[in-house]
């Protein structure tokens, strides 16, 4: 059994957690230990008092430590990303690349360690200096989802221990191991005692204790947890930082490449087994390309390969567990009742091994206030919905709680120009799939799936240091 990671020890738990392949449910990834609430404020506490020392090491011991990291990961990323698809079901290429972007988010933070900024103004005053300084928070809880059990740790870990905090950590319970592969080359790569812990086990059973014994907390996860994370932590009065949810629009002009965009929507809305918070799963198109574009999705969506996440020339791999795929097959069954027209996809699948497969669905005939359109699905399925002009597909876009991503697919310079300025969403695409980012620019969005500071980039400083404005009068 693989053990949670407390004051620099490996320390067991409560009962093994098993992890279970989903596209093999018969074969467990394996066994890893489960924290209580007494664990997790004994990291809590181990992190407190390893800060101090932490916050006061050099900026380049920390920038050694974080390029180790990223060392490692990319020397071992064929192994790392074989791990991360056997436990969370995405294709091997996609388990190898996110393996390779942690490994960049670790180097990245090991330059920023270098650059951590600061400011010298002029007074108001005669003979007196102003220096704006950034200092570490303290220790942070980070709380990450299955979806991207190595990237999304990554670019909040490294930005944590580059600017001097320390940090107790829990992943998702159903992607331990990429988690405890990750603790395991942290803790090696000389990070002090107590500096890094941790902790593994579900949210409801933990969740609270962390928040509960830290500083600020980033949380990526649902809505509805990331509201109640958001609750504790005010009613604690330290700072917090959200990722949740998303309802991403994809609209599709009529002067758009259709190979273009049907590329874009394939790929934003059904890669990845359309688990990405930054899913294109509205299709919003104009009247004179909307047949077309339909009968081109189609057509690709039946020619991709379902199939078990490490066989060669699978596509798309399972869904992640029983209830993702419930949930899945749910929100299909309600858009029918609703009147949308189910064009393709939606089955349950059999493969040559017990998994959680479901083929790719595309709903057409579906309008915005359909709960399709509503809400997260978080799976492989989509809605097209059809609409007059630009002007009708911008209000369509927008009228949404979410505001994550959103894209365009247009060759007009006029409608792009325009909808980068006023999509309500915090990150715009254009002619690009709305999910796909790069390591090094600022990630996040707006109304109900965002709030606090954006993550990644050299905005990250924003959330893991406190500003200090010290004056001296000089002489």
């Amino acid at each position: 059994m693989k053990h949670n990671h407390i004051a620099g020890r490996w320390m067991a738990g409560g009962d093994g957690l098993d992890n279970v392949n989903p596209s093999d449910t018969t074969d467990i990834v394996g066994s890893y230990a489960v924290a209580d609430g007494g664990m997790v404020a004994e990291a809590a506490q181990a992190a407190r008092a390893a800060f101090p020392a932490w916050a006061r090491s050099t900026p380049q011991q920390r920038a050694d430590i974080l390029d180790a990291v990223g060392s490692e990961l990319l020397a071992r990323r064929e192994e790392l990303g074989t791990l991360l698809s056997r436990e969370e079901g995405k294709i091997l290429a996609d388990g190898i690349a996110e393996v390779v972007r942690a490994a960049q988010v670790f180097k990245f933070f090991a330059g920023e360690a270098l650059r951590i900024p600061g400011e010298k103004v002029a007074s108001t005053r005669p003979g007196v200096e102003v220096d704006i300084l950034r200092e570490p928070v303290g220790v942070i809880g980070i709380i990450t989802p299955w979806n991207f059990p190595m990237a999304i740790p990554a670019w909040k870990i490294a930005p944590a221990l580059a600017y001097g905090n320390c940090v107790v950590f829990k992943p998702a319970e159903l992607v331990p191991g990429s988690a405890w592969a990750l603790a395991e080359i942290v803790t090696r790569a000389g990070v002090p005692a107590g500096v890094f812990n941790l902790v593994m086990g579900p949210g409801s059973l933990i969740g609270d204790a962390l928040v509960d014994g830290v500083d600020a907390v980033t949380f990526t996860g649902s809505v509805a947890t990331g509201r109640r994370v958001a609750q504790r932590a005010v009613g604690r009065m330290i700072r917090c930082q959200l990722e949740m949810g998303g309802k991403n629009p994809m609209v599709v002009l009529d002067d758009a490449d259709l190979d273009i965009a049907v590329d874009a929507a394939v790929n934003g809305s059904f890669l990845q087994t359309g688990q990405r918070c930054t899913a294109s799963s509205r299709l919003v198109v104009t009247e004179g390309i909307h047949d077309r574009f339909v009968a081109a999705v189609t057509e690709r969506l039946e020619r991709l390969a379902v199939g078990h996440a490490l066989k060669p020339g699978t596509e798309i791999g399972p869904v992640v567990d029983s209830r993702q795929l419930e949930q899945d097959l749910s929100y299909i069954a309600i858009a029918e009742q609703e009147g949308a027209r189910r064009r393709c996809g939606g089955q349950r699948l059999t493969r040559e091994t017990p998994g959680f497969y479901l083929s790719p669905c595309l709903f057409t005939e579906t309008t915005n206030a359909m709960r399709i359109n509503r809400e997260e699905v978080f799976g492989p399925v989509a809605g097209v919905i059809r609409v007059r002009d630009y002007d009708e597909a911008l209000s369509v876009a927008n009228d949404t709680p979410f505001g994550l991503s959103s894209g365009i697919c247009t060759s007009s310079l006029k409608h792009a120009t325009h909808f980068r300025a006023n999509s309500a969403a915090g990150l715009v695409m254009v002619n690009l799939p709305t999910a796909g980012l790069d390591f090094h620019v600022p990630f996040g969005g707006r109304k109900g799936s965002s709030y606090g500071p954006r993550e990644q980039g050299r905005y990250a400083v924003e959330f893991y240091t406190s500003v200090k404005t010290a004056y001296v009068r000089a002489g």
